[in-house]
């Protein structure tokens, strides 16, 4: 007989989220939620309430109103369970400075309940996964450069291998090859364990996440996967165009193809103009646009869509409001 709990549909759940410090509201019904095994950008400007939302998350900080479950299990009423299925690491996560890497990680482990027999299997494992075998055995923490601090920090996280890990900037404090490690641990997590993940680095939650929630002053104004969220907030197409034509007569061979198409002029040189084009998400030049220059015999050096990243989606996302969020 199979006595393994089943999962549940979600492994982290938000729902109607809200803290309240006297007349300052830091987050309102905000409301999300993180399946298992999925890897979750949780995104926001500074002071929208993204700590504040994990700290509610991790039983670290009480909710005003709400609630939050890890793994099915209330983290207000059940707060016990709720934590053995989770690991959190903060933003600015305290350490012992008088303790070596190796010392710190294997008294972690034995605080987490890890089977004795596998304590110094899993140190040794998430050492290596964190690329802290090499460079830190035997050093003391206070001898550690930030960056290493954090990685002893996630090393910590993933010591009892839990379902659901929350981190806060994990990547802070990182060079750019550093953060190209843990780009490569965290997306080994796929599959393995949910992960919500805060990042300024939006690049860096666009390589790795399943889907991003975007948060401002407290309230959900974004949630999904970036290519949804892109067709969502970004509809237009933008293209750069460098030819050998003027604004006016790029304006009328263009406008009867789509009246709403828009064109800047940005620069010259000599005989060759680059032009900014702008066109919406319905418009028929969005595929045809080279083939009409060049049926018009128009000269082209360069012609190319520009791509939209997260760091477009993020600034459309930031510039709504919860009722942009609610219309059909």
């Amino acid at each position: 007989m199979n006595d393994v709990a089943p999962s549940p549909e979600a492994a982290v759940v938000a729902e109607r989220l809200t803290k309240r410090y006297g007349s300052l509201t830091a987050i309102e019904d905000l409301s999300f939620s993180v399946a298992p095994g999925e890897i979750v950008g949780f995104l926001g400007p500074n002071g929208a309430g993204k700590s504040t939302t994990m700290r509610i998350l991790s039983g670290t900080m009480p909710g005003t109103s709400g609630r939050a479950t890890i793994w099915g299990k209330s983290v207000a009423l059940d707060p016990a369970e709720a934590k053995r299925h989770m690991a959190y690491m903060p933003e600015n996560n305290p350490l012992p400075e008088d303790l070596k890497v190796e010392e710190y990680l294997t008294l972690r482990a034995k605080l987490k309940d890890v089977e004795s027999k596998h304590v110094a299997e899993r140190v040794a494992k998430v050492m290596e996964d964190c690329d802290l075998t090499r460079r830190a055995t035997g050093r003391l923490i206070g001898q550690l450069s930030k960056g290493f601090r954090q990685r002893v920090g996630i090393a910590d996280a993933l010591l009892a291998e839990p379902k659901v890990v929350i981190l806060d900037e994990p990547t802070i404090g990182l060079d750019p090859h550093q953060i190209l490690g843990i780009r490569d641990l965290i997306r080994s997590l796929r599959g393995k364990m949910a992960v919500l993940i805060s990042s300024h680095i939006l690049h860096e939650v666009e390589q790795v996440c399943d889907k991003v929630v975007i948060i401002n002053r407290g309230r959900l104004v974004a949630m999904g996967r970036t290519a949804d969220l892109r067709r969502e907030l970004v509809p237009e197409t933008s293209f750069t165009l460098v030819a050998q034509i003027g604004l006016p007569e790029l304006a009328a061979l263009l406008h009867p193809l789509d009246p709403a198409a828009t064109m800047e002029l940005q620069s010259s040189e000599g005989a060759w103009q680059r032009f900014r084009i702008v066109l919406p998400a319905a418009s028929p030049l969005r595929e045809t646009l080279a083939r009409t220059l060049l049926s018009a015999n128009i000269s082209l050096r360069e012609i190319a869509e520009e791509k939209i990243g997260l760091e477009d989606i993020f600034l459309a996302a930031t510039r709504r409001t919860p009722q942009d969020l609610r219309r059909p």
